[in-house]
């Protein structure tokens, strides 16, 4: 998951930077406060922490223009206490309100929460690391060569590219395949990671599916 921080103050902003990547979490700060709207567009994150008092810009201000065209779930962090801001921020599109001082677990249990009930539309086309996956078509393609999935290759990389540089465990594999299964050889998965790895090396991927011993996989 991406998170974008949008803090002038530089000591909280690190802050938030570690705290979020040592949970594993895609980080991106924002140091320059100019068409703010138009950079978390760009940057197209699954979630925006978002200062209230920023240089010439108010975080409300921000999440109203950018209600008007995205859904991307908000987070208010701001050292305001008054109730009647914390209803105006919910009033302009906020998902959430956090108070400075914060403490590290509560915040992380919001974001958390609020990923959770704002599940985001599985986007049909994606890159990563030079590597197009097209969900609709069900292929795979890296510097004009391509290749088709099967249906249990493409839901495997749909669920790694769902979690990007994050480790996804077997088991979290093996349930989002076969769900509706009461059992399945825990093999099978290996069996069709081996398959996908192949298909992408014939299209010249390498090393795109890494496995991480006794934890699952990641890209």
């Amino acid at each position: 998951m991406h998170i974008l921080i949008i803090e002038d103050e530089p000591d909280i902003r690190q802050e938030l930077k570690q705290l979020l990547e040592n949970a594993l979490y895609q980080v991106t700060v924002l140091g320059d406060f100019n068409n703010l709207r138009e950079e978390i567009l760009n940057m197209n994150p699954d979630l925006v922490l978002l200062d209230v008092n920023l240089p010439g810009a108010s975080g409300f201000e921000v999440c109203k223009e950018l209600r008007v065209i995205s859904q991307v779930p908000v987070i208010f962090v701001t050292g305001r206490t008054d109730s009647m801001d914390e209803l105006k921020g919910m009033l302009q599109g906020g998902d959430d309100y956090i108070t400075k001082p914060f403490h590290p677990p509560v915040l992380l249990a919001h974001i958390a929460a609020v990923l959770k009930r704002c599940p985001r539309e599985e986007k049909m086309t994606d890159i990563h690391k030079g590597v197009e996956f097209d969900r609709a078509r069900g292929c795979v393609a890296y510097q004009g060569r391509q290749a088709d999935l099967s249906r249990n290759e493409l839901k495997i990389l749909s669920c790694l590219f769902q979690h990007k540089n994050q480790i996804v465990s077997r088991i979290e594999l093996v349930e989002y395949l076969w769900d509706e299964q009461v059992f399945i050889d825990d093999n099978a998965l290996s069996v069709n990671v081996t398959r996908l790895r192949s298909k992408l090396e014939d299209i010249g991927v390498h090393d795109f599916i890494q496995t991480k011993r006794g934890m699952g996989y990641r890209i």
